[in-house]
């Protein structure tokens, strides 16, 4: 089973990458971005085959290592 986890900054947290990311699409011509964040993709392959396991396994790892809880959000999707 593939899960793949997107991990974003919440609303309101400061996101110096995205600012970036954001002015220097604007000086290569790129106009028409209000704003740019940035997060994580991470993708793990799991010999886990419970979809329920999986997610609870998954939810798991994401609170203790793969997501910064306090200042980020994260989402599992898994098939």
């Amino acid at each position: 089973m593939k899960a793949r986890i997107h991990v974003t900054l919440k609303n309101g947290v400061l996101d110096p990458q995205g600012k970036a990311i954001e002015h220097a699409l604007s000086n290569m011509g790129f106009g028409g971005v209000d704003e740019a964040r940035q997060g994580k993709f991470i993708e793990l392959e799991l010999s886990e085959t419970d979809k329920d396991k999986a997610h609870e396994n998954v939810d798991a790892m994401c609170r203790k290592l793969l997501a910064n809880t306090v200042i980020e959000n994260y989402s599992i999707e898994l098939e």
